[in-house]
């Protein structure tokens, strides 16, 4: 196995199990509002379930954009990059570099927040008073890994000629 075909499994790997993360987010908000439901109807009371909804919704969304994007379920140009022909590649360079560029910053400046968050002992300002580094921490994470995602989809339009996009809705079903 070459040190390219390796990277290229760990790379998709990694984009899945963001996806997975994802949905382990998801069932976790299905398990707070159970719980939340189950609180009320025996009298008890859940402080800050919504709080802990809000924040696994917030990881739920940042693990999964890498995944989304390379399963071709983000909101993207096609149609206009279809119309450009023989000018698509370069649309598509660019398009990728400054997403690349935005999302790298992003992810900077979100790795930044938890290190902060951290130092000042930051508290969340709901009944939960939980640190708020530990939320912070999965939109950092999942912000790293679509800044990755998106560098991985530039280098390959660079260097292969296509991205690593799985499909794009509209140019299946304009095919069709």
């Amino acid at each position: 196995m070459t040190i390219g075909r390796g990277l290229r499994i760990v790379l998709d790997r990694l984009y899945v199990a963001g996806g997975m993360i994802a949905a382990g987010f998801l069932i976790a908000i299905l398990v707070i509002i159970v719980l939340q439901m189950a609180a009320r109807w025996t009298g008890q009371v859940f402080p800050g379930s919504t709080d802990y909804a809000g924040y696994c919704m917030a990881a739920a969304s940042f693990f999964a954009f890498a995944h989304a994007l390379n399963r071709g379920a983000h909101i993207r140009v096609s149609l206009l990059l279809s119309k450009l022909g023989r000018y698509r590649r370069w649309a598509e360079i660019w398009c990728f570099a400054v997403a690349s560029a935005l999302a790298c910053y992003f992810a900077y400046y979100a790795i930044r927040a938890v290190y902060w968050s951290y130092k000042l002992n930051d508290i969340s300002q709901g009944q939960d008073a939980t640190p708020i580094w530990i939320p912070q921490l999965a939109m950092a994470a999942g912000t790293v890994l679509l800044a990755l995602a998106l560098v991985d989809n530039l280098v390959r339009i660079l260097f292969f000629g296509a991205h690593g996009i799985k499909s794009d809705t509209v140019e299946q079903s304009h095919g069709e």
